[in-house]
């Protein structure tokens, strides 16, 4: 029962944010990308209902399938600037409903993180992050709580260190469960019905059998929801030691000749590409969460209004290869997410 009021609170949060004017930008968001699905050309009459941007690339954990962990972007480390973020939310602000502070890196390596998070709380944008949660002190976690923040995404990828260390190289599981144990602490102490507390657990071969432990732990603590995530495998033609061996939990199949495939149909259309985006911590704008290392760069916030990049010619070209041949884009041929609207 307190799992199901605790997502009860948190769908009402959401929806008490939502203005007329964030309604009516949805409301065209959705009608232009059946429109352009219909036609089978780029159509776009709104602004995006929901942003990724990124605080940091950096990151203090080597996870082995991400590009922050194995420090191989080719793009350039570095920390979201104020200014930069202030002038996005600024534009932004009337008709956005959802706001991710997280892409690559972790958030809270940011000096200034929670005070961007202030920032769009205040304009009564829903605010949402993920983290590693070893920087969750006491201290942290009383002024996340105050910050405003919405949403709470904490990644556990095992119930034993042995088991969590196996994915998140160079981790500690007791500084996960002490960060998460601060936050719910606090949010009773403060009276707080935010942030709502996600466990992530991205479920890989090596943890598999944890995934009942997790839910255990999570009541035990006191946190509000675990989700359950299948892992994107770079390399998974050939098999991977990291793809699960229960099958609902694997985005990818064994075939006849021992090689693997992704499982979903890859359609040409993309919901995300009429309502999202990512925003790197340099101001680039990217098409969504799978350009990782900013390989589709559709425009430069300090050249550019988001306005401008959102509905150039560069970002409806793109939308419109998305619907001759998604099959041709690079990063979308390992993409298993995308097509369902509200995904």
């Amino acid at each position: 029962m307190d799992a199901l009021r605790g997502n009860f609170r948190d769908t009402m949060n959401l929806l008490g944010k939502t203005t007329p004017a964030r309604a009516f930008n949805a409301a065209k968001v959705l009608s232009s990308y059946y429109y352009s699905r219909l036609v089978k050309k780029p159509s776009h009459w709104a602004l995006p209902t929901s942003i990724s941007i990124e605080p940091t690339t950096s990151c203090n954990l080597r996870c082995p399938e991400c590009p922050s962990g194995l420090r191989s972007f080719t793009r350039p480390t570095g920390m979201l600037q104020a200014d930069l973020f202030k002038k996005v939310i600024d534009e932004l602000a009337d008709t956005l409903s959802y706001l991710t502070f997280y892409f690559q890196g972790e958030p809270y390596l940011h000096p200034n993180f929670l005070e961007l998070v202030q920032y769009a709380s205040n304009k009564k944008i829903y605010t949402a992050t993920s983290t590693n949660a070893h920087f969750l002190t006491d201290d942290m976690a009383k002024r996340t709580i105050q910050s405003g923040l919405d949403r709470l995404i904490i990644s556990i990828d095992g119930t034993t260190q042995e088991t969590y260390q196996a994915y998140r190289v160079g981790g500690k599981l007791d500084k996960v469960i002490e960060g998460a144990k601060n936050i719910v602490r606090w949010k009773k102490e403060l009276k707080s019905a935010s942030p709502f507390v996600v466990f992530q657990f991205l479920v890989v071969k090596p943890n598999e059998h944890q995934i009942e432990e997790v839910y255990r732990l999570a009541e035990e603590i006191g946190v509000d929801h675990v989700a359950l995530k299948t892992a994107q495998i770079y390399d998974y033609e050939q098999g991977s030691d990291l793809i699960p061996t229960i099958d609902k939990y694997s985005r990818y199949q064994k075939n006849a000749d021992d090689s693997y495939s992704i499982k979903n149909e890859l359609t040409n259309n993309c919901w995300k590409m009429w309502q999202s985006c990512v925003i790197t911590w340099d101001g680039k704008v990217v098409p969504c969460c799978f350009d990782k290392d900013a390989q589709y760069v559709m425009g430069d916030l300090s050249k550019q209004s988001f306005k401008e990049i959102w509905q150039s010619e560069k970002y409806n070209d793109f939308r419109a290869s998305l619907l001759r041949s998604r099959e041709e884009i690079e990063m979308c041929r390992n993409c298993t997410e995308g097509t369902k609207v509200w995904a």
